[in-house]
């Protein structure tokens, strides 16, 4: 999977496309569209250390405003999580000049649609507007980075809001109570072990304290990434900018110490027990940061094994052996080492474990002998249409503008990692497996029916 054809996930979600290697065939090579692919963007910093980029886009008349702070859950505490995802939801309660019923109405009855997200890295507010409303949305986000109502009616109502989504994106969801025993299982001491939505103990105990503490540390103009992309005059945005952000004082420094994840010298193996009909079962191993220069061979190895019809999983599991229904995988790098994951649906009535040894199979070939130029030339060819997707709308610039900026450190990134894939070689997609899909570095989950009368127990 590629990472930028998964910003929507962060995203949330991680997906790509499904390309055959004889179903693209690109004009230019992936070296060729790097040099291609650019946009002219205007980077500046208030003396508040708000970072603010600008791009204009003419094509349509509407703009896309990002606010992305660099705060996820892994700035939160034990004992406190979920607190980043909390303040995604109380974002939206108002401030004493925009009640939340208020902002709902200025922004549809503008035109706008907003949401946010968040993640283990970042937290993103995003709102679209017709061209010529950039001073609505520009004093409603100055505002509410300073001045958020803090009601213990709405924060009691929302925390509600949030156990159930807990329920539904994790208890209640096969692929929800996978990823978190994933996480957990792989990290052991650094903050990427917990969910991002938190734990429903931690949600029922945080305080009025908490959440204002959390609040006045992280929502703060150094700590935030301003990105508008769209139709707009740049004199007049930096004027606007400089009016709402500009009396806003810095925050304190946040220092960022995340404790070393240990080397893992063990398999580790978790079965979780739910009503389900058939085994899911995941793979998954410490993989690496945005920063690694073993990411993109990572991120390419896991679109070889798993990236569609024509991956050597699916065409194994699927269709040759007809043990699973469905396999994936992705390699999420973020701004700390982050996981390389397969995933497959067991067919009813197969042995997980055959499953799995076809899996480890597969990682002792990537680990082994080289892929072969065919195989590289297909997962290429995906980059470049994510690269091309992503970046096809006014919002989605803004997006991947955002992502880079926060996540890999600056947004000039974006302009050189289709020429870092199209370096790649099999040699070094060999060197990554070696290094980072070692046995005793995996850990394993499996997700099976409930326990009938003289099964295992969950361990």
């Amino acid at each position: 999977m590629t990472k930028f054809f998964a910003l929507g996930l962060v995203l949330s979600i991680l997906a790509s496309p499904v390309l055959r290697a004889t179903e693209v065939t690109p004009a230019v090579s992936a070296a060729e569209l790097a040099n291609m692919i650019r946009l002219e963007v205007e980077r500046y910093t208030l003396p508040n250390g708000l970072t603010v980029l600008l791009h204009q886009d003419h094509s349509a008349p509407i703009i896309s405003y990002h606010q992305w702070y660099r705060v996820g859950s892994r700035d939160e505490e034990p004992g406190r999580t979920g607190l980043a995802h909390f303040f995604e939801h109380l974002m939206f309660k108002g401030t004493p000049r925009f009640s939340s019923r208020e902002l709902d109405r200025l922004i549809q009855s503008n035109g706008g649609t907003y949401n946010a997200f968040t993640s283990k890295d970042v937290t993103a507010y995003h709102t679209t507007l017709p061209a010529g409303k950039l001073e609505l949305i520009v004093d409603i986000e100055a505002d509410r980075m300073r001045h958020l109502i803090f009601d213990e009616s709405e924060i009691a109502s929302e925390r509600e809001v949030v156990k159930e989504e807990r329920r539904f994106r994790v208890e209640d969801s096969v692929p929800g109570s996978l990823n978190e025993a994933m996480w957990n299982t792989i990290f052991r001491v650094h903050p990427y072990r917990w969910p991002v939505i938190g734990y429903m103990a931690d949600l029922k105990a945080a305080t009025m304290d908490d959440l204002k503490a959390f609040y006045r540390r992280f929502y703060s103009p150094n700590n935030s990434v301003v990105v508008i992309s769209g139709s707009f005059d740049k004199a007049e945005a930096r004027r606007l900018i400089e009016k709402h952000f500009g009396p806003i004082p810095a925050g304190e420094s946040i220092e960022r110490n995340y404790p070393e994840e240990p080397v893992q010298n063990a398999e580790r193996s978790v079965v979780l027990r739910r009503d389900v009909q058939n085994p899911t079962i995941a793979v998954g191993f410490r993989g690496v940061d945005a920063q690694s220069p073993k990411a993109h061979a990572l991120d390419l190895l896991s679109s070889i094994l798993a990236g569609g019809d024509s991956s050597r999983l699916h065409r194994r599991l699927v269709y040759r052996e007809q043990t699973a229904t469905s396999v994936s995988a992705f390699s999420y790098a973020g701004a700390s080492p982050g996981v390389f994951q397969i995933t497959a649906s067991v067919k009813p009535g197969v042995d997980p474990n055959q499953v799995l040894r076809s899996i480890y199979a597969e990682i002792y070939r990537a680990r082994n002998a080289l892929v072969t130029p065919q195989e590289l030339e297909k997962v290429r060819n995906q980059v470049m249409k994510g690269y091309v997707d992503a970046m096809k709308t006014i919002e989605g610039k803004a997006r991947v503008l955002a992502y880079a900026e926060v996540v890999y450190g600056s947004y000039s990134r974006i302009f050189e990692d289709l020429a870092r894939y199209a370096e790649v070689t099999p040699e070094q997609i060999r060197e990554a497996a070696q290094a980072h899909l070692r046995p005793e570095q995996r850990s394993v989950i499996q997700i099976l029916p409930r326990v009938a009368p003289g099964s295992p127990r969950e361990s």
